[in-house]
């Protein structure tokens, strides 16, 4: 099992409570790192600002990666990632809004490796980040290069 952190790039306060119950509830023993905006995303990816402690060769295991985020958006954070050979490989799932099917397109252009609609029923939602950690961290073989 790949124990290197999650990075959860998400805004909106109830939706990271919602998420982060969802993972606890996996009983995963990742530590959580929670981005609120882009900038702070894209920080941590590559140990700048209030991240410059952090080797940003110790890159997370995943990132869910919202798309409605304030200031630097999903697609923009996506796009740096893939465009970077440090964190090209790393997985992303972004979450999309429950109408997003253009953002679903543009997501999968840019190298999201899965794409999820936040649910608006919160059992529905939990189930689905269940899943989605279960199958990154428990089942996926990742790219590790040394």
């Amino acid at each position: 099992m790949d124990k290197r952190p999650i990075l959860l790039v998400m805004s909106n306060g109830g939706d990271v409570g919602r998420t982060l119950r969802a993972l606890a509830k996996s009983e995963i023993q990742n530590e959580v790192v929670v981005a609120k905006d882009g900038v702070e995303a894209l920080e941590y990816l590559f140990g700048k600002g209030k991240y410059d402690h952090r080797d940003p060769d110790e890159l997370p295991s995943l990132v869910l990666l919202d798309l409605e985020l304030p200031g630097i958006d999903g697609l923009g954070v996506l796009r740096q990632m893939r465009t970077s050979e440090l964190t090209k490989l790393v997985p992303v799932v972004v979450l999309t809004p429950p109408e997003g099917t253009l953002h679903l397109l543009r997501s999968y252009r840019l190298g999201a490796n899965s794409c999820i609609r936040k649910a608006s029923d919160p059992a529905e939602f939990s189930s689905a980040i269940q899943q989605i950690t279960r199958y990154w961290l428990h089942l996926n073989e990742p790219v590790i290069e040394i």
